[in-house]
């Protein structure tokens, strides 16, 4: 791992109360509840001051803290302090330190969609030559990344980070600290665009992954994304283009749909075929991200089919689970902006059901917004097919307007809406009209807590 001597050289820092440059460090943590013995605790200032919790990092079996320089709190005695300028530049400084000390090669992942799936994509791919080690949950930003990255095992031979922003100039430290020799843009979106104030505005700002991206890597990015065009010209690094139309550098082409699966072939591997065990067509697009990181790292055909056939999802994201009479639920209530619920309602109009079953949509808020947010809520509209979709739930208060522009629409589909305060007769609801043979839909923000809806209608 690391020592004391380490850090206090990498981060220029002053050793205060005790002077045991030897000392091994066995973890690097910024929550006591994860703390352990050998521990180097991480003071980071939230909602509170992590400096107040440094007492009981002690008691945890903390043996060393960084202390940030004129914090007020008084300092403990019986812990290493290591004084620096500013504790979460010194946890980055600390991880770019030891990325390049443990040397991995890096894979970088952004976008706004698919960020999540691809990265297991990757890893489910790359594991099959390398010792791998990825981004665990949603770890992706200023703290999650370096976090990871202090996380991975020292025999770690090939680094998969996911690169997560709400704002401008978020991604660029982010590559800097990783400096990938592969990265990839899965899709520009909408995510953020209360922030970035327009889709070109997010392709910049995802664009920032090239920053620390080596000059000799590569950039995959979508085919079918003029927004980026402008931004990869001149670039040194080799830029390859990915989608489904059949120009691109890698394409696939669909060949069997299923709710459990999609079947496709590649055009850069003739003759071959592929299976990833999710929904979606639109998951073949971030497939080709993992195909095309597999040859880019010398990976044999064979290993990548493996890969993507032994794929394991992070939670909530295109998850089938069963609700409590035995109806299929498609759980992909991680996040939600307009691009991701329109790809998942098309692929949900094409699955198929049992002759007297029912497809029924529950959509949520979709947030970050901004001042479109109106807007974005009410073109939902043409994205539901409504000769597939037989009964629409709307929950919140976006959700709302869309609500209001489906009492005009000409359909007779039924038609629910719940505000959020109204959790408990939405679920009341879902659990009226629900029948053992139906297939439902659950697709909103992280914010408006559908898994824990999810939870209660599939508790038998």
């Amino acid at each position: 791992m690391l020592t004391i001597g380490e850090v206090v050289e990498v981060l220029e820092a002053n050793l205060l109360l005790e002077k045991n440059l030897n000392t091994e460090i066995t973890s690097v943590e910024f929550d006591t509840r994860k703390v352990g013995e050998g521990s180097l605790f991480i003071p980071l200032k939230g909602a509170r001051d992590g400096h107040e919790f440094v007492t009981q990092a002690i008691e945890q079996g903390a043996i060393a803290t960084l202390w940030e320089k004129g914090n007020p709190h008084t300092q403990p005695s019986g812990i290493i302090m290591i004084e620096v300028i500013d504790v979460l530049q010194a946890l980055q400084d600390l991880a770019h330190y030891f990325v390049q000390k443990i040397n991995p090669r890096v894979v970088g992942v952004t976008g706004s969609n698919g960020k999540t799936t691809t990265k297991d994509m990757l890893d489910s791919v790359l594991s099959q030559a390398f010792k791998t080690y990825k981004t665990q949950g949603n770890y992706n930003n200023d703290i999650g990344l370096p976090y990871t990255i202090l996380h991975m095992p020292i025999d770690t031979e090939l680094l998969v980070l996911e690169m997560g922003m709400n704002h401008k100039d978020e991604i660029r430290p982010l590559s800097l600290i990783a400096e990938p020799e592969l990265a990839a843009i899965t899709i520009i979106g909408e995510s953020h665009i209360e922030y970035l104030g327009s889709r070109q505005g997010i392709a910049e700002a995802k664009m920032e992954i090239v920053e620390g991206l080596s000059l000799t890597g590569e950039l995959i990015i979508p085919g079918n994304e003029p927004l980026l065009e402008p931004l990869v010209k001149g670039l040194s690094q080799t830029i390859v283009r990915f989608g489904q139309e059949g120009n691109e550098d890698i394409s696939a082409t669909i060949v069997e749909s299923s709710k459990h699966s999609v079947t496709f072939t590649v055009s850069v591997f003739p003759g071959e075929t592929f299976m990833i065990p999710i929904v979606g067509d639109y998951n073949v697009n971030n497939a080709l991200i993992a195909i095309q990181a597999g040859r880019y790292f010398g990976l044999e055909v064979e290993q990548i089919k493996t890969g993507l056939a032994q794929l394991n999802l992070t939670q909530s994201r295109a998850e089938w689970v069963k609700a409590w009479n035995g109806a299929d639920i498609l759980n992909d209530a991680y996040n939600a902006n307009p691009t991701a619920m329109s790809l998942v309602l098309e692929t949900f109009s094409q699955i198929e059901v049992e002759e007297d079953g029912k497809r029924i949509v529950v959509l949520a808020d979709m947030g970050e917004l901004g001042e479109q947010s109106q807007q974005m809520h009410e073109e939902m509209l043409h994205a539901i097919n409504f000769d597939a979709i037989h009964h629409i739930i709307l929950y919140g208060e976006w959700m709302g307007y869309l609500a209001d522009k489906m009492v005009t629409a000409d359909t007779l589909v039924p038609i629910d809406y719940f505000n959020k305060a109204e959790r408990l007769e939405l679920v009341a609801r879902l659990r009226e009209i629900i029948l053992p043979t139906d297939l439902v839909l659950f697709k909103g923000s992280n914010s408006m807590k559908l898994s824990e809806i999810i939870k209660e209608i599939s508790e038998k």
